[in-house]
């Protein structure tokens, strides 16, 4: 089978079933597992956010989607020569991948028409059926059982070690800064999972704009910046975006020292596996004393006030 990945948590699922060698195509952002990027791109971000600030990125897909435009370009050349079987991608956010309707845009014009498989999930319920749903689609299917049965095993360890848990720390998780977006789908109840309330959104519903307001009146003991497609390096050099915001050192948080900036590409953007290591990090943050595992700075650093 010859597979295109236009979709960095496909790609990590596809690695994960041992796929690897079945991988003719990918996008620019799949870099995990690092073999990823060994792989050939065809596609490609019409914008550069690794060059930009977070406003000037917001800017230029805003202007994009309302012009009319794609974020990224898939390359028919490129993919005609992949000569696919099957091509992965997403209709969940316009910003993060090539949609399925883009996709079929360019598939029409190779000469044998690829199965074209969408994965949308809302929460991490969804992430682990999208897992199967990879394993039914590549006939991998035990090897995507065993995968979900393990990290399965892995969230039913974090639920055991927070039974008993009466304080649940509030908890306001931020995936933009600049315009403010609080980190919706999966994210809140991966704050659930770990012994945390997630504050400013609700499971299975999409990220949104929220106004500082909304924040300082939502009083969290615990702050996480984990800005959508960023590592904790990029999220501490924008930290600056919030510290200066008015009221920022009243927050509880911010007094007792619990803002934290995490690796949002690694273990909350993305909806793969590696979510279940994000709902780890989590427990940790949350509830040490239970979860004393040390974490690497490109997982996590606590943020000074």
């Amino acid at each position: 089978m010859r597979i295109v990945s236009l979709l960095p948590s496909a790609t990590e699922i596809l690695f994960a079933l041992g796929l690897e060698d079945e991988i003719v195509g990918v996008s620019p952002e799949c870099d995990y597992p690092p073999a990823a990027r060994t792989k050939p791109a065809v596609s490609q971000n019409l914008i550069e956010p690794e060059a930009m600030g977070q406003g000037d990125i917001d800017a230029a897909v805003v202007a994009h989607l309302q012009q009319g435009g794609a974020l990224y370009h898939v390359d028919v050349e490129k993919l005609r020569a992949a000569a696919p079987d099957v091509i992965f991608t997403q209709n969940l956010c316009e910003v993060c991948a090539a949609s399925v309707q883009d996709v079929t845009a360019v598939a029409a014009e190779l000469p044998k028409r690829p199965e074209i498989v969408s994965l949308d999930p809302s929460d991490l319920d969804d992430v682990i059926r999208c897992i199967e749903k990879v394993g039914a689609e590549t006939g991998r299917e035990a090897e995507s059982r065993a995968l979900v049965d393990s990290l399965a095993a892995r969230l039913d360890a974090v639920a055991e070690r927070i039974l008993g848990i009466a304080e649940r720390p509030a908890v306001a998780c931020i995936e933009w800064y600049d315009p403010l977006f609080n980190a919706g789908h999966w994210v809140p109840q991966m704050v659930e999972l770990a012994g945390g309330e997630e504050l400013l959104a609700q499971r299975g519903r999409p990220s949104r704009r929220i106004d500082w307001r909304d924040i300082v009146h939502a009083a969290p003991d615990v702050v996480l910046l984990m800005p959508c497609g960023f590592g904790v390096q990029r999220a501490v050099k924008d930290a600056h975006f919030m510290t200066r915001l008015p009221g920022w050192r009243d927050l509880p948080a911010v007094r007792r020292g619990h803002v934290f900036a995490v690796d949002g590409s690694s273990y909350f953007s993305r909806p793969g596996p590696r979510l279940v290591e994000g709902v780890e990090l989590l427990a940790h943050l949350f509830h040490p004393e239970r979860f004393p595992k040390e974490w690497p700075k490109d997982a996590v650093q606590r943020m000074a006030g």
